[in-house]
């Protein structure tokens, strides 16, 4: 709220100024730090721009996808809004992956790309395709930028993206416009909306379905690391004895070992995690977003108690709704936490067996070099503020029960959207936002072969990450959902070289290569050593995953 009014009252509206300056000092205010992207011939005006107006920097990216992965990730790790940008037609249609990725992951951020001028905007010509209706469904607001409104359209785009539910927003910046004169004298600073407290009414139904609960359980969502109410949490489960499970995207709320932590939902041995919460007569979903996983999908046949900033959206024919508590979470776990109803009827002793036992199964074989070996390893030499970045594949199923998360950014994964393609540019941006931070990269060799050309942009900056590639030659958790089908394995094969790839480089960035623990572990001391980017090639066999993945939510 403060940064929009300090912005209006030292906004000095008298000097003239091109369009592309006024541009870039709005978002500069605004706190964007950072624009991802590949530029164009209508663009070169904004980078001359950026360049003349200190604090706010343009990085080049290989692909337009992965400048709206990085923006996405910043926001993640700093709270800030960053920018990306993609060219008329092809450009526009890479960066629509990334900001889709921002859409269903709830990350604001300024999706900016060009657009035909007026008089050629309906006309067939090259790269012309609507870019307004091509974001429409992926973004919170669309709109064309003019000359005279240039600082009202930023501040309306920007305040939307950042408030309830957060998400991207996209403004078409047609042809020419960035060398005329802004001529903007006025304009109207939007505010952020607040989120208003729960009604009474609900607030009683919330305190009553509590009251009469004997096993309830908490379900924690990516809204609920969006609220900040990590330390709520903690006092809620502890005062009460009650079990939580997450989401994956809400890892790192509660700690592995933490005496209520009963496992993550729809990764890894969920069926271990059904155990559990399909003993509960209530479910407390607690800043759930259905994004990741519907509550359908894994519910016991017990009410909902739904507590978030917008109402559950759930099948009536299959959930009972016990109650939606709509508004601001945190005040209504304080209300929760004030009341003086006693300690639930959980056996924790139970829980602890159930959760150690789950651990156990997860736990990397002796003598076997598989994804568990790999991840293990990794775990032990990251420190514990490090940030791990993954990609979607089998190895994210498996990250998402085994990987211990002291703390939601620590670990970073999309699962709303579930891209492939998102760790490299991922842990690049999270090494812009926390350069004094160690950042590591998980992918598999499906995600690597999208966003390779992302390690020429950690190469040119320099950048001290690991990217640790696992390599097992196929899309695995394709393959295994093909022969729980009983189908024959198909399409899934990246290669036909069984061996190891003798290659010394990546554009540039150093490449170990380990076939057994004993070379991982070197690879590993080497990688963490280094000054700059480097990659470790781990060559696995992902049979381990059959075991372990897809096992059911109950």
């Amino acid at each position: 709220m403060v940064i929009f009014e300090n912005y209006c009252k030292t906004l000095d509206t008298s000097a003239m100024e091109t369009v592309s300056i006024t541009l870039i000092k709005t978002l500069k205010e605004l706190g964007v730090k950072y624009i991802f992207g590949v530029p164009s011939g209508n663009w070169v005006d904004y980078m001359n721009a950026i360049q003349e107006v200190d604090g706010i920097e343009f990085i080049l990216v290989s692909n337009e996808s992965s400048a709206g992965f990085m923006a996405d990730v910043c926001w993640r790790l700093t709270g800030t809004v960053a920018a990306c940008f993609g060219t008329f037609g092809p450009g526009a249609c890479n960066l629509s992956t990334g900001v889709c990725g921002g859409y269903l992951d709830r990350s604001p951020m300024i999706a900016l790309t060009d657009e035909m001028g007026d008089d050629m905007l309906n006309r067939v010509t090259q790269m012309n395709i609507d870019h307004q209706s091509l974001f429409k469904p992926i973004t919170k607001y669309t709109t064309r930028l003019k000359a005279n409104s240039v600082r009202a359209i930023i501040h309306k785009a920007y305040s939307i993206a950042v408030s309830e539910v957060p998400g991207p927003v996209h403004i078409g910046l047609p042809q020419g416009l960035g060398q005329k004169e802004s001529a903007e004298k006025d304009f109207t600073c939007y505010k952020i909306d607040e989120t208003p407290n729960p009604d009474e009414a609900s607030i009683e139904m919330m305190l009553n379905l509590f009251s009469k609960s004997k096993k309830p359980i908490v379900a924690l969502g990516i809204t609920a690391v969006r609220a900040d109410i990590k330390d709520e949490i903690s006092k809620l489960i502890e005062k009460f004895k009650i079990p939580v499970v997450l989401t994956p995207m809400a890892k790192g709320m509660v700690p592995e070992d933490h005496p209520c932590y009963a496992g993550v939902l729809a990764h890894a041995l969920a069926n271990m995690v059904g155990e559990t919460h399909q003993q509960a007569d209530l479910v407390i979903g607690i800043g759930y977003d259905p994004v990741e996983i519907n509550y359908e999908d894994w519910m016991p046949s017990a009410p909902l108690l739904h507590i978030d900033t917008k109402p559950a959206d759930i099948d009536s024919n299959k959930i009972t709704l016990g109650c939606n508590v709509v508004g601001n979470i945190k005040f209504a776990i304080d209300t929760l936490l004030a009341s003086r109803f006693g300690k639930k009827e959980w056996n924790m002793n139970e829980l602890a067996a159930r959760r150690q036992k789950m651990f156990q199964k997860l736990k990397a074989p002796e003598g076997y070099f598989g994804p568990r070996m790999v991840l293990e390893r990794l775990r032990e030499m990251l420190p514990s503020t490090g940030i791990m970045t993954c990609d979607v594949g089998a190895h994210l199923h498996l990250i998402g029960q085994q990987w211990r998360t002291p703390t939601p950014e620590c670990q970073l994964m999309t699962n709303g959207c579930s891209s492939m393609g998102f760790a490299i540019p991922a842990a690049i941006a999270a090494k812009l936002s926390c350069p004094d931070r160690e950042v590591c990269c998980v992918v598999g060799d499906g995600g690597f072969n999208m966003s390779a050309g992302e390690l020429a942009t950690a190469q040119r900056l320099n950048l001290k990450i690991l990217f640790v590639v696992i390599h097992d030659a196929s899309l695995s958790l394709i393959r295994i959902k093909q022969e729980r089908k009983g189908y024959k394995q198909y399409g899934t094969v990246l290669t036909s070289y069984s061996g190891t790839c003798p290659t010394s480089n990546y554009f540039g960035v150093p490449v170990l290569q380990a076939v057994d623990l004993i070379q991982y572990q070197n690879a590993l001391k080497k990688a963490f050593s280094a000054d700059g980017p480097m990659i470790i090639e781990a060559y696995v066999s992902a049979d381990e995953y059959d075991e372990l993945l897809l096992t059911g939510n109950k």
